[in-house]
């Protein structure tokens, strides 16, 4: 039987990146050469011991399902604010009975419970790394509030001594490239005052099939590191240089 989905998404669904109109293409598109799962959960246990797991933002579940096969020990619970999506993870993961799946709204999310470790890999809050710029972070809350409600509600959910992973990202421009079942996947880039707008396409022939369109914040390394330090946050700079998340440290109790 499928996971059972727990909570409510809860707040306005707008304000952030909702996926629904891409959720039934997304395996597709993000199993075609877009994301590479194994070396992501490989960057994850890698010099990081836990017991607990929360994955924010698990979209389809397919880092859950890496993850489940590698820490069978570990209690491992994913949020995502899209019921379509975690539709599709609960169908995945109903054969790992140590994987938990809520429905809910980072900006308010209470699963009354700390872990040991929390990651976002493009799910909220991601960084882009171009060559040897400095990074900055991208966030799918576009509001200033909500990114503090968020990440407020993300430390009051990992332990002190805690770990905090953010994913690492190559720098997002205008493309197109064939999927597996010959569709063609596209996206386009635009600026805007606090970030950038991403639209993203499917087209089947000269059909498109699916089209989504995201707004998303960017903060600078140095706005980065002070936001993230209001809520106990630390960049870990003696950690294990890692090629797919910065790791952050939870040093004090969240505010």
């Amino acid at each position: 039987m499928p996971l059972p989905i727990m909570g409510v998404s809860g707040g306005v669904v707008g304000e952030m990146g909702d996926y629904t109109n891409m959720s039934a293409y997304y395996d597709l598109i993000m199993t075609s050469g877009y994301y590479d799962y194994q070396k992501i959960v490989e960057n994850i246990t890698r010099n990081n011991s836990f017991g607990s797991v929360l994955e924010i933002g698990c979209g389809t579940g397919l880092i859950l399902e890496e993850l489940g096969q590698r820490q069978p020990g570990a209690d491992i619970m994913g949020v995502d604010l899209t019921e379509a999506m975690l539709s599709i993870a609960s169908e995945r993961l109903q054969q790992f009975p140590n994987i938990s799946l809520s429905l809910q709204n980072v900006t308010n999310f209470d699963l009354k419970k700390r872990y040991d470790l929390a990651f976002s890999y493009g799910g909220v809050w991601y960084f882009v790394v171009d060559g040897d710029n400095e990074p900055f972070m991208v966030s799918h809350l576009y509001q200033e509030e909500s990114n503090h409600q968020g990440l407020a509600r993300v430390a009051s959910h990992v332990n002190t001594g805690g770990r905090l992973l953010l994913g690492i990202q190559g720098p997002h421009r205008d493309y197109e490239k064939p999927v597996s079942n010959g569709m063609l996947y596209s996206q386009k880039i635009e600026p805007t005052e606090h970030g950038f707008i991403k639209h993203y396409y499917l087209a089947e022939r000269e059909e498109v099939v699916m089209a989504q369109t995201i707004n998303y914040r960017t903060y600078r390394w140095s706005e980065t590191l002070a936001l993230l330090a209001q809520y106990g946050f630390e960049h870990d700079a003696d950690a294990e240089k890692c090629s797919h998340f910065i790791a952050f440290k939870k040093s004090v109790s969240a505010q």
